[in-house]
């Protein structure tokens, strides 16, 4: 997988204890929840959680910029330090290999902008969030404080 900066990685390789994996979207009427995504990195980014912001312009052309465009959006207007990805799609024949495996198996495919998939260490997947969940949820951290204990 490819980092936004043009690093090479794995999902294995970013993740400590866990790996928090948002398709994000920069005028989308989420995107104020980058800041919670930003504030949960920070809480729990020494106890091992990743944060893995993946943009995607599938949902309402709602991503239309550059990865450098993206980048530039995300710590300007909402200080994100959080790896993000290069621009891919989620669904469909298309869909990038991460995603392909997050809903496959007769999961439902991606439906909106900042679905949130919590990852252990192993690959495994933990649990599912929907868009409007956000980042700071007692059912989204609660899951976070059970991967990484």
């Amino acid at each position: 997988m490819a980092l936004n900066d043009g690093t090479e990685t794995t999902l294995g390789a970013v993740a400590k204890g866990a790996v928090l994996v948002v398709n994000v979207a920069s005028a989308c009427g989420f995107t104020k929840q980058y800041a919670a995504l930003e504030a949960l990195y920070e809480s729990y980014r020494a106890r091992g959680l990743e944060i893995l912001g993946i943009p995607c312009n599938q949902f309402g052309g709602q991503e239309p910029g550059t990865d450098e465009e993206i980048a530039e959006f995300c710590q300007k207007n909402f200080g994100v330090t959080f790896p993000l990805g290069t621009k891919v799609d989620v669904n469909g024949t298309g869909a990038h290999p991460l995603f392909a495996e997050l809903t496959g198996h007769g999961a439902s495919p991606v439906k909106w902008n900042f679905e949130k998939f919590l990852i252990s260490a192993d690959g495994s997947l933990l649990a599912r969030f929907a868009s409007a969940v956000t980042p700071d949820a007692p059912e989204l951290v609660a899951a976070i404080e059970a991967a990484l204990a």
